[in-house]
């Protein structure tokens, strides 16, 4: 008996509310300029990607390492390819974009330095949004229980995380100094609420505009 794959189609969901759900994604949609070429790494079912195009008539391009996440994108219509960006970026060329996003997947990757250095290499800015594991809920429950962190924003259990490197603020912060990499904005979010009192103690998250010197 023979059978037949199911079409993918789109999600039947605004694109608006699926984006202001998340405050990284807020924060980006003020970052990024009307009409800007954007390329958005791991970029999921493209719910940004889309928003921007729809919203701030942005030309997005997306890449992402799910099959079926992809097959979605695509079905939106959108431009998007499954690769893998901890091998790099040279399918672009230097310079090919005004902003490449790359939010709350920075932690997942294999290598977090050279990933950054290839999107401000194909990209005039950089904008980084990543899980800030030095908020104090993390630090407690270690110190509570002797065991790997899980909180409200880190939910995982130490063997099915798919976080690969635990960065906090001033980790990431000492990582552009070294590098050279200037940070021309910076957004702490607690929740919805942007802070600025001891952010690597208070924020979930954080979200960075970046170029290079």
């Amino acid at each position: 008996m023979s059978t037949t794959a199911e079409p993918v189609t789109a999600p039947e969901r605004p694109f608006v509310a699926e984006v202001l759900a998340r405050e990284d994604y807020q924060v980006i949609g003020e970052i990024v300029e009307s009409g800007s070429r954007v390329l958005d790494l791991g970029c999921g079912e493209g719910e940004l990607m889309a928003w921007l195009e729809q919203s701030k008539d942005c030309e997005a391009r997306g890449v992402e390492i799910s099959a079926k996440k992809v097959r979605v994108a695509l079905a939106r219509g959108l431009s998007i390819y499954q690769g893998d960006i901890d091998r790099g970026l040279a399918d672009y060329p230097d310079g090919a974009f005004d902003y490449v996003i790359l939010s709350q997947t920075l932690q997942e990757t294999h290598h977090p330095r050279e990933v950054l250095l290839e999107m401000l290499r194909v990209g005039r800015r950089a904008i980084v949004a990543f899980p800030n594991f030095g908020h104090w809920s993390a630090r407690w429950s270690l110190l509570r229980t002797g065991r790997a962190p899980k909180t409200r924003h880190l939910p995982f259990e130490w063997y099915n995380t798919p976080n690969i490197h635990f960065v906090t603020i001033p980790d990431f912060e000492e990582l552009l100094r070294k590098e050279g990499i200037r940070i021309e904005r910076s957004y702490f979010l607690r929740g919805p609420r942007r802070i600025s009192l001891r952010p690597s103690l208070f924020a979930d998250s954080a979200v960075y505009l970046l170029r290079r010197d």
